[in-house]
Order: C-alpha cells, then sequence, then structure tokens
C-alpha cells in the first residue's frame, strides 16, 4: 500500500474529501429515511477498500453517526427496549468474533434480505414473544451478522418501525440500538485482530461530517410529514433488501 493523504494508505486527497462529504450525505439520509445511510456508505466503501478495511472503517463512521443522533434526540429513544438488545448483541457479537471466517457472506447477506422483507411486510410477525425477547434476538441478529456484512440497519428497522409512534421515535431509536451494534462490532473486531490506526485521519473527518450533518439532520425531521416518513422508510428498506437478495443470488447491479 502507498502513503495517500495525511498518510492514509491508497487514499489521495480527492478521495478522502469525497468520503467525508459522502458521509455528511449518508447521515442526512439516514433520518430522512430512518434506514438507507449506513448501507449506502456500505456500497460506497466496499467499492474502494477490501473488506478487511472496509467493514471496521463503516463501522467507526456510523457509530459516530449514530451516537451524535442518539444524542440530538435522546428525549425520543424509547428506552425499555435497550437493555435486551445490549444482552442479545453481546452475544451476537461473541458468537461472531469466533466464527468470522466460517461463514459465506453472500447466505449471510440473503437471509437478511429475506428477514427485512417477511418482517417489513407482515409487521404482526415483529410483534410476537414480547417485546425484551423481541429486541434481545434483533439484537444478537443484527450484531452477530453485522461482524460479516456490517450493514445491518435493514434488520433492525422494522421492528423499531412497529414499536414507534412518532418518526422521531424511530430515528432516535433506531440510530441508538445501531450505536449500540457497531460498539459491540468494535470489540469483535479487537478480538479478531483488525487494525486501522493509518485510517484515523479520515475516520476523524468522515465522523466530524456525519455529527454535522445528524445536527441538521434531527432539526429537519421536525419539519417531515409523518405519512411521508412512512411511505419513503417501506419503500427504501424494501429496495435495499431486494438488493440483499440479488447479490446474494450473483445479480450483478
Amino acid at each position: 500500500m502507498e502513503p495517500g493523504f495525511l498518510g492514509v494508505p491508497d487514499v489521495s486527497i480527492w478521495l478522502f474529501w469525497g468520503l467525508t462529504l459522502f458521509a455528511a450525505f449518508t447521515a442526512f439520509v439516514g433520518i430522512a429515511t430512518g434506514a438507507a445511510g449506513g448501507l449506502l456508505m456500505m456500497v460506497a466503501l466496499a467499492t474502494i477498500f477490501p473488506p478487511v478495511v472496509s467493514i471496521p472503517l463503516h463501522t467507526v463512521v456510523q457509530m459516530g453517526g449514530n451516537l451524535s443522533r442518539t444524542v440530538f434526540m435522546f428525549k425520543y429513544i424509547i428506552k425499555p427496549v435497550l437493555l435486551p438488545f445490549i444482552i442479545g448483541g453481546i452475544i451476537g457479537a461473541i458468537a461472531g468474533a469466533n466464527i468470522f471466517i466460517s461463514l459465506p457472506v453472500a447466505v449471510l447477506q440473503g437471509l437478511l434480505g429475506l428477514s427485512v422483507l417477511v418482517f417489513l411486510w407482515m409487521p404482526s410477525l415483529g410483534q410476537i414473544g414480547g417485546q425484551r425477547n423481541r429486541f434481545a434476538l434483533v439484537g444478537f441478529f443484527a450484531t452477530f451478522l453485522g461482524v460479516f456484512v456490517s450493514a445491518t440497519g435493514t434488520l433492525v428497522a422494522p421492528f423499531v418501525a412497529s414499536e414507534a409512534p412518532d418518526r422521531r421515535n424511530h430515528v432516535a431509536t433506531f440510530s441508538t440500538l445501531m450505536a449500540l451494534v457497531h460498539i459491540l462490532k468494535l470489540c469483535a473486531f479487537g478480538f479478531i485482530g483488525f487494525a486501522l490506526a493509518a485510517y484515523l485521519p479520515l475516520m476523524l473527518c468522515m465522523i466530524a461530517a456525519a455529527i454535522g450533518a445528524s445536527y441538521i439532520g434531527s432539526k429537519a425531521l421536525n419539519h417531515i410529514k409523518e405519512r411521508n416518513f412512512r411511505i419513503v422508510f417501506k419503500t427504501i428498506c424494501t429496495l435495499l433488501a431486494l438488493r440483499l437478495i440479488w447479490i446474494a443470488l450473483g445479480v450483478k447491479l
């Protein structure tokens, strides 16, 4: 690898600032749609970096953006779902770290896409088992699968949507849960042995851009109509789930 801008390997000044601006864009999109920002970022990073870099880099940047939204929208978080989600997530992170190279990513992507479609279009299934048990399982699978495919927000989003009475509750709770997923994934990556010190300047700039866009987006959310938010959310999640299935089947888009 060749040292690039600010010492970041193989990253030119144009790519550096391009990714920084894209981090801001995806953070805003994530608030406006309730789900799509993380996957958009993952697609971009995966086209530039190998998985050993793109997955942990995506995790760090998304963690920063989601934590900022947690702070900006704290009063809207649906707090009873947090503890069971954390417990399930810890178990998922441990499991994922121990079998990181054992499962084909295509299979996991296909299962993730199918699960999203089922729970998105059959919301009554998302109410089975009681809130605590349900979010413990979601926490487990979101973190476990996240070690392999990173962007698992589309799995979490339908369950949050079924609990959230308002778009602000949805975005605040979803962001908090995904921040927890990313924190647990970072612990798993440390166990696996990923090292990202060389990418620190890029990560810091991308996180700063995501935080700024998250603040603007959290204010803009107050002016988005609830019905429009729900329609865009469902449409985006469906398209993202179909994309995962197509990738798993080997269809290139």
